[in-house]
């Protein structure tokens, strides 16, 4: 529903709608509706950081993880519009909405810990903000960047 009509357009009623649920039942199990947000942006930042975190472990060194963390951005961050509108909607709220802001803040620390098996701190944490930046953009541009373009702007950042 958040995909479809933002947050925006996110309430009890619409999100028990979408769910084919009783009103009764949202307002019962979340208090609020950005208790309800803060719980659906946790299961979407958990699905993909679990991902990313896989894709980390797999690699067998830092040029594997190169092209661990370029399929990453092109396939699960870039690839669906669905979960690029999703991210760009946590993005957004959670700049507006302190309770959000902890679940962007748990994601970033999950996915720097992830890039921490291949390189260093200082290294993760720029380019775990290169990810951020290539998904907005990405999600902003007339013509987004190419995978090429993507693996060759993680690797200047990764020296």
């Amino acid at each position: 529903m958040i995909a479809e009509q933002g947050v925006a357009g996110a309430s009890h009623r619409s999100i028990a709608q979408a769910a084919d649920v009783p009103l009764g039942s949202t307002t019962y199990h979340f208090s609020s509706i950005d208790e309800l947000l803060a719980a659906a942006f946790t299961r979407h930042a958990e699905t993909v950081a679990a991902c990313f975190e896989a894709r980390m472990r797999a690699a067998p060194d830092r040029e594997a993880a190169v092209e661990s963390l370029v399929e990453h951005l092109t396939a699960d961050l870039l690839g669906s519009p669905r979960d690029l509108v999703l991210s760009v909607e946590l993005y957004v709220a959670a700049a507006r909405r302190p309770a959000l802001r902890a679940v962007t803040q748990a994601w970033m620390l999950r996915s720097r810990r992830a890039l921490e098996t291949h390189f260093d701190p200082v290294t993760a944490r720029e380019l775990d903000a290169l990810v951020e930046g290539l998904v907005l953009h990405s999600a902003l541009s007339t013509d987004p960047m190419t995978a090429e373009q993507i693996r060759h702007a993680i690797r200047r950042f990764a020296g």
